[in-house]
């Protein structure tokens, strides 16, 4: 992949700015993996970039823990980590990238679905049970 490739099209880097944080899988501080898959979903607070960093080799157990196993990273410390990641990380919500151990480069991916936060909603039309709320 050269260059050019990584640069974002006009109107895929202008959203989802405001924050510094990352969450980085434990794997690339503890074990020392390189970050090889990411993906940016909608930032979940002010501090929140979106950007969600992995090796990998994480496992579904690894996965739902996610209070233990994905670090608070900021953004300065992911790029010295892996300056690689530098361009990448300008990119909106919605977008994945991964890097096979064979690659050289970032790969951008399509068909990979971003999980989302489980959020309950209740709704009624029922005035008095909403009063009860």
């Amino acid at each position: 992949m050269n260059e050019e490739d990584n640069k974002p099209y006009q109107g895929e880097t202008n959203q989802t700015k405001n924050g510094f944080l990352t969450l980085m899988s434990r794997l690339v501080i503890d074990e020392k993996l390189p970050v090889r898959f990411m993906y940016k979903t909608v930032p979940e607070h002010l501090n929140d970039t979106g950007w969600r960093l992995f090796t990998g080799y994480e496992t579904e157990e690894f996965l739902e823990n996610e209070g233990v196993n994905m670090i608070p990273m900021p953004m300065e410390k992911v790029i010295q980590i892996d300056p690689s990641l530098e361009p990448l990380l300008e990119y909106n919500a919605g977008t994945v990238w991964e890097r096979t151990p064979e690659s050289e480069g970032w790969e951008r991916v399509y068909d990979y679905k971003i999980p989302s936060a489980n959020v309950e909603v209740s709704i009624t039309n029922d005035v008095d049970q909403f009063a009860k709320h």
